[in-house]
């Protein structure tokens, strides 16, 4: 079981990846970051950079899109904690192999199959975690159907992970606000 779950939540350009990073650090040298972005264009291969350059040398990065639990299942050494940032990016990537026109009820259940991995590996490992995730309702209703049930599935994941977590924080111009 999990030693510490910390969640940070918050909008973009937030300062979450950094404050994120920074406790990293104060838990310890060793660290297994989780990438869960996938590289799809010029643009987010330009950010993955900029993420991958800001980390500390010496961390360890796994590079999971998908199938959490099981990706790591071949990391068999114990780190002073795990990093994954973050859960939108891992949420929305679930939504990537549904055809266009899917229902309300797929698309919830491959959201919410992605979260119960995540679940799976936070509770199968024992280091901290620290868990990033947008926190997207705050904004416009979007305007599609897939993009409103994808805030909602978003808005539900973030609850869930608040309510197991011992700590949670909201980012609100690079300044975190601890809020449980």
């Amino acid at each position: 079981m999990t030693e510490k779950l910390i969640l940070i939540l918050g909008g973009a350009r937030s300062g979450k990846s950094r404050f994120a990073q920074q406790l990293a650090k104060s838990i310890g040298p060793s660290v297994l970051y989780i990438a869960t972005a996938r590289v799809l264009d010029e643009e987010m291969e330009r950010r993955v950079a900029v993420h991958r350059a800001d980390r500390p040398p010496g961390w360890q990065t796994l590079e999971a899109s998908d199938h959490l639990d099981s990706a790591l299942q071949d990391y068999k050494d114990t780190y002073d904690a795990i990093l994954l940032d973050c859960v939108t990016l891992l949420l929305s990537g679930s939504f990537l192999p549904l055809p266009e026109d899917v229902g309300e009820e797929e698309l919830i259940h491959a959201a919410g199959e992605a979260l119960s991995d995540l679940l799976k590996a936070v509770k199968r490992r024992p280091e901290p975690w620290i868990v990033v995730s947008n926190e997207i309702g705050l904004g416009i209703v979007p305007e599609t159907f897939m993009g409103r049930v994808f805030r909602d599935a978003q808005g539900r994941a973030n609850q869930q992970l608040a309510a197991l977590a011992d700590e949670v924080y909201f980012m609100a111009a690079g300044i975190p606000l601890k809020i449980k």
